[in-house]
């Protein structure tokens, strides 16, 4: 990557490559903000093939799945290369057109492809066989050497997943927890939810401890916000008693009574 950005002015060169490291920093993390990033890279130096693929991983990744065809595209036009044929083949699947993928699982580009290449496409191309309802023929697109040997490699826990998935599709069940147990066992980077998969098929039912604790606290406190509230409508009930006793120091003074006006005449000759 960083020798063909050498054909881009320094200055350049440095500001793509920021956001092509902030790509890959973030594409597990926070996918949209990674996009976000990839785009900024494809307007400073789309006919970098690199930024293309990068664009395309990031399109890929939030579901974008026309723009990532289009940018692998690209990227592959200026290389000639054909590791990105698997993830070109899952972009069709993404779109809703499985038949397309499966026929691309049949081109000589796949020929081509290293032995992780291969078993990717493999993967997408049982994939498009369940997309299309054909369950056991994804059982049988699965089973390959690459699954039966005993060496871990890094796609292996991937593969033995999937070929677990399948068979719970066509109700091999007893086989399909064989196969979770064997994912599990490859799976050292935690890349698949195997265990997971294993204690639904035994029954096992895991419970947030963490969750049950929070709930209860937000129930004290709304319980503690009710006592509090109790406390002060009290409290204002006393305040409006004690006013009451001192009710009659407040009543206002008699209007005065007029006197009679014989007596006003009265004291008017006195």
């Amino acid at each position: 990557m960083r020798q063909e950005l050498m054909s881009l002015p320094k200055t350049l060169a440095e500001d793509v490559a920021r956001n092509l490291v902030m790509v890959a920093k973030l594409l597990d993390e926070d996918a949209e903000q990674a996009y976000g990033y990839s785009r900024v890279a494809l307007r400073l130096a789309s006919r970098v093939a690199a930024v293309r693929e990068a664009a395309g991983f990031a399109s890929y990744a939030t579901a974008r799945y026309s723009e990532a065809l289009a940018e692998f595209r690209a990227a592959r036009r200026m290389t000639g290369s054909v590791e990105l044929w698997p993830v070109m083949a899952d972009c069709e699947r993404g779109m809703g057109r499985p038949e397309r993928a499966l026929a691309m699982a049949g081109e000589p580009e796949v020929q081509k492809l290293d032995k992780a290449g291969q078993v990717e496409m493999r993967l997408v191309a049982a994939g498009a066989r369940k997309d299309m309802g054909q369950a056991e023929a994804a059982v049988v697109t699965l089973q390959s050497p690459e699954l039966a040997s005993n060496s871990v490699q890094p796609w292996t826990a991937r593969l033995r997943y999937a070929y677990a998935d399948a068979l719970l599709d066509v109700g091999r069940e007893a086989e399909a927890r064989e196969w979770f147990a064997k994912a599990l066992e490859a799976d050292q980077g935690g890349t698949t939810n195997a265990s997971d998969r294993l204690a639904e098929l035994d029954g096992v039912e895991f419970t947030d401890v963490l969750s049950d604790v929070e709930e209860a606290e937000d129930v004290k406190d709304a319980e503690d916000a009710v006592i509090e509230a109790a406390d002060e409508a009290d409290e204002a009930a006393g305040t409006d008693e004690v006013a009451g006793d001192g009710s009659e120091a407040e009543k206002p003074a008699e209007e005065p009574v007029e006197k009679d006006a014989k007596e006003t005449e009265g004291g008017d000759a006195r």
